[in-house]
């Protein structure tokens, strides 16, 4: 006879804390194969990288040891889902499948409908629980923040006590960070993965780092170390939201005197993106094709048949010309996190100075991220791009956002050594340098380093005109108020702080 067996099927989730499908799934008292199955066609698609491995990788590593130390070790196949669940349905008796729902790009949606149609065929019951702030099924978007607020106020799940072993099966091997399946060779470095890297980063975060997180959150440089720099953990699930919000609120109630003031502003505002980072999740839960088509419809073939690999080339690695612009490039390229403000403008200089289609950049920045999170990545593609038909068209300023932050040109010299012997008078626009002085300072333009791709003031007044344009076809306005109504935030601007009000709605787009 069969042996009789639960599985947990593992994805973005990789802890044993605050694990539903988990939980649930010992609690029922069969032997439990929790299961990671990597699937070489996932890590064909053009956002998946190497990188992203290199930290799921390190957190498989600890979920491995967490499962043994419950009984059972984690189980790895390779291979299709549906494949490995029929071989596991021929040697045992799968009861139940437990696992997280997902809201990921449309690769993993189309896995899971799979997942689903064999489940039912199987007569094989899956147990799927929500994931974070995000709800399937929504009647409406009015009754999301509400719903979402009464899961971060739910006790946390504990960790299973015991996992009933699995009488007779192969573990399988976690492939090596250096397999061919995961694509070509990362540049630089992957910021280190797993459950003990996310608590110490977490900590790090509460007890030192968040008094300065609102100053330092814009500008590169500090960023790296102000930034809660916890969105992989949170992405690839070696954190649940929920435990980083209680964690947050709890740690404000410590602090009491005149100093925590500032303390608890910071922790505050960072609470607010976490509620922001499930706000935009739940857009690609509700309408999965944003990441294939603009939300808008008027704007859909507005960039077709315009690319310019050229400027393409240029903005991916960094050689555009306008040196801000590629210090963050190149910054991004070597670690593969660079704060929000930054990201946005490079999306934004893509999109408008280049007119670059943002599904084509999207993927080489969905490789770049080692937080590539698809429900934030795609809406915030969009909204740089100005195709959402419900966000304020922002244009970055590439010298603007230069000048304001890295006044000295320092972050620039470190990313940009051609560049190094300019002085600030002359490092946010080198190529205004007369001959004599670029010679002198080892930085030919054109030689040492590049011209300007484009006049950026030319540039933004065009994709400004073609955007507006678009914005004049009929029927316009009634589509946009219907995209709002399914995918617009529900939260009201405060009156009063104006100021810290538009601050706050330019940079509490993602968690970093």
């Amino acid at each position: 006879m069969k042996e009789k067996v639960n599985i947990v099927w593992f994805k973005r989730d990789l802890r044993i804390h605050d694990n539903a499908p988990l939980h649930e799934a010992a609690r029922v008292g069969l032997p439990i194969i929790p299961l990671y199955v990597v699937e070489p066609d996932y890590w064909r698609q053009p956002f998946a990288s190497r990188r992203h491995w290199n930290f799921i990788h390190d957190c498989l590593i600890e979920l491995l040891t967490d499962c043994t130390n419950l009984g059972q070790p984690l189980i790895v196949r390779v291979g299709n889902i549906v494949e490995t669940l029929n071989t596991f349905n021929t040697s045992h008796s799968i009861k139940g499948v437990y696992a997280h729902e997902e809201s990921g790009n449309g690769w993993t949606y189309c896995r899971d409908r799979k997942v689903i149609e064999w489940c039912k065929n199987q007569s094989v019951p899956l147990y799927e629980y929500p994931s974070n702030g995000v709800v399937r099924h929504l009647a409406s978007r009015d009754d999301w923040s509400k719903i979402r607020s009464s899961r971060m106020a739910r006790p946390l799940i504990v960790k299973p006590q015991r996992l009933v072993p699995v009488t007779s099966i192969s573990l399988g091997d976690i492939p090596s960070k250096d397999d061919p399946i995961f694509g070509s060779f990362v540049y630089g470095i992957t910021q280190k993965g797993g459950r003990r890297a996310a608590i110490r980063t977490l900590k790090t975060f509460f007890d030192e780092r968040s008094k300065n997180y609102i100053y330092h959150l814009s500008a590169p440089g500090k960023s790296e170390k102000y930034c809660s720099r916890l969105s992989p953990h949170l992405t690839w699930g070696t954190l649940s939201v929920r435990e980083v919000y209680q964690s947050s609120k709890n740690h404000r109630k410590y602090f009491t005197d005149e100093d925590s003031k500032t303390w608890k502003r910071n922790l505050a505002a960072f609470g607010s993106r976490l509620s922001w980072r499930c706000h935009f999740v739940q857009k690609i839960e509700d309408q999965p094709s944003i990441e294939f088509r603009c939300m808008h419809p008027a704007f859909e073939d507005i960039r077709k048949n315009e690319h310019n690999e050229k400027y393409y080339q240029a903005w991916k690695k960094g050689l555009t010309g306008y040196p801000f612009i590629d210090a963050c490039m190149r910054n991004l390229i070597y670690e593969g996190w660079i704060t929000f403000r930054m990201r946005a403008m490079l999306m934004s200089f893509a999109s408008y100075h280049l007119w670059l289609d943002w599904r084509k950049t999207g993927h080489h920045l969905a490789q770049l991220f080692t937080d590539y999170e698809p429900g934030i990545h795609y809406s915030q593609l969009q909204m740089q791009s100005g195709v959402t038909g419900i966000n304020t068209l922002r244009i970055y300023n590439p010298i603007k956002q230069s000048q304001e932050h890295d006044k000295t040109g320092g972050f620039i010299k470190r990313w940009l050594p051609e560049l190094r012997n300019v002085s600030s008078a002359w490092v946010h626009e080198p190529s205004k340098m007369n001959l004599p002085m670029q010679r002198k300072t080892q930085c030919v333009i054109g030689t040492n380093y590049p011209e300007p791709i484009v006049n950026q003031i030319q540039a933004a007044k065009s994709a400004r005109a073609k955007i507006e344009a678009s914005r004049e076809i009929q029927g316009y306005k009634e589509k946009a108020k219907n995209i709002h109504k399914k995918l617009g935030s529900r939260k009201r601007p405060h009156k009063k702080k104006k100021r810290a009000s538009t601050v706050t709605s330019q940079l509490l787009l993602n968690l970093r």
